[in-house]
């Protein structure tokens, strides 16, 4: 009795601990995921009780079942799958060149030794630090030169030459616990740099890419600034700004509707995001030494 009481108090204070632990992680939760359903509820309502109201879901006989229609048609012409398309015409190009670029510059740094090596390592921290709205300008002069203004190409262009170094040092500290005897055995069969970084490499960096597309998929739907300083045609309009068209002070805006249009917006992002969660988890736990 005297050796089981400390093992069975010890199960107790386990348990115990473990109970706190997951209701204080579905408290936050809770809290987290509030806003999301609050909004999903306002788009039954009208703009009373929206207002009046924090609750989730209107009485019964005041729910509006009209606004998810309403917000399938987010213009005059076109549907939110238009929005959706023209959208998707600049994301997907951006997730890939972000992704092929920030992986190419971190594996230089990271792996090779040249001179100004040290130099190229501090831009990168230097340009992480700085606002992006410091860009803006230089780039968007750049743009009007090369042509490409109102055009999808001069959101996803740049992409190309890994401008985004929060990305670029994420994949660098995620490289850099990576053994270098994989890069020594893949060299010893006859692999050159890119097909070291193709065939080894990158298998074990799937976690962190993952992530990285991950994060520039979620910020490029969530991108208002960028499309309303490139793009200025009705054709061009991707999905962040035919949302922020439905609110037009200067009329009674039905907010039931923009609600329910921000939550179609909201679909895709939240199906990809749980699609990738366990990805983005081991990029965040993942040693990088494991096969």
């Amino acid at each position: 009795m005297t050796l089981q009481e400390p093992k069975q108090t010890k199960f107790k204070k386990s348990h115990i601990n473990a109970a706190i632990r997951y209701i204080i992680l579905i408290f936050i939760g809770i809290i987290l995921i509030y806003p999301i359903l609050w909004m999903f509820g306002a788009s039954f309502m009208e703009n009373a009780d929206i207002f009046g109201s924090v609750g989730i879901l209107p009485p019964f006989d005041r729910v509006v079942w009209d606004h998810f229609p309403s917000a399938w048609q987010l213009s005059t012409h076109n549907t939110i799958l238009f929005y959706y398309a023209n959208t998707l015409r600049f994301l997907i190009p951006r997730v890939i060149f972000t992704i092929i670029s920030c992986t190419i510059t971190a594996y230089a740094i990271s792996r090779f030794n040249f001179p100004g090596k040290r130099i190229v390592f501090t831009i990168v921290i230097v340009t992480l630090l700085m606002p992006e709205v410091a860009f803006r300008i230089p780039v968007y002069v750049l743009m009007r030169d090369l042509g490409l203004l109102n055009t999808f190409a001069s959101l996803y262009v740049q992409d190309m030459f890994a401008v985004n170094s929060f990305f670029v040092f994420m994949i660098i500290q995620f490289m850099r616990t990576i053994p270098r005897e994989l890069d020594e055995a893949a060299s010893i069969d006859g692999c050159n740099a890119l097909q070291t970084l193709w065939f080894i490499l990158v298998p074990v960096l799937r976690p962190i890419i993952i992530s990285v597309g991950l994060f520039t998929f979620m910020w490029g739907m969530n991108d208002y600034l960028g499309p309303l300083i490139y793009l200025t045609g009705a054709e061009t309009r991707p999905l962040s700004l035919a949302l922020a068209a439905l609110v037009d002070f200067d009329v009674l805006v039905p907010f039931g509707r923009v609600f329910a249009a921000a939550t179609l917006a909201l679909l895709p992002t939240i199906g990809i995001f749980f699609a990738c969660s366990r990805y983005f988890v081991e990029s965040v736990t993942s040693s990088g030494g494991k096969e």
